[in-house]
């Protein structure tokens, strides 16, 4: 169970979630500090560490689109977040699988800042407002990256398991 932190519309761009001027910080350690930075109030509590891990992120269509900036997904996760719209940006949605940024495509969700919510396989639960949402989960394949914690560790958890297996060593 998550409480929601931030609330957003339709068509949020990668220049809102990670403005373009600090595309020259490309390190998934500094690239936090600038999400959502002309927000200053909620960048702040970012940054300050107010927004706690498994805070949740509630937006409308289309989150993530714009660039394919990979800084914008990464600098999300930096901070243990995670985002329920409506639906994703393509480009977007591939880039947070593939760094293991934990999405939900829910659309029909409903919250407002603080209220509780229960993400499962099939619903998203609004605890606070007693109300529940249908979600379209993942694909399988790309829901397993997502676990393992993003691509690279699943590429060295499949390789590591397929070494485990090969009875010539």
């Amino acid at each position: 169970m998550g409480k929601v932190v931030l609330v957003l519309g339709d068509d949020v761009s990668t220049d809102i979630i990670y403005p373009g001027r600090f595309m020259a910080t490309v390190l998934p350690t500094e690239t936090p500090r600038f999400a959502f930075a002309d927000d200053p109030d909620f960048n702040r509590a970012l940054v300050e560490g107010r927004v706690p891990a498994g805070g949740i992120i509630v937006a409308g269509e289309n989150f993530g689109s714009g660039s394919s900036r990979e800084q914008a997904a990464s600098c999300l996760r930096g901070h243990g977040l995670v985002i329920v719209a409506r639906s994703f940006a393509r480009i977007f949605l591939q880039n947070a699988v593939n760094l293991g940024l934990p999405t939900v495509t829910c659309p029909e969700i409903s919250a407002t800042v603080g209220d509780e919510l229960e993400i499962r396989n099939d619903r998203v639960v609004n605890v606070t407002q007693g109300k529940e949402f249908a979600v379209l989960p993942l694909a399988p394949a790309r829901q397993a990256v997502v676990d393992a914690g993003g691509l690279i560790p699943y590429v060295r958890r499949r390789l590591t398991d397929a070494q485990g297996r090969d009875t010539t060593r």
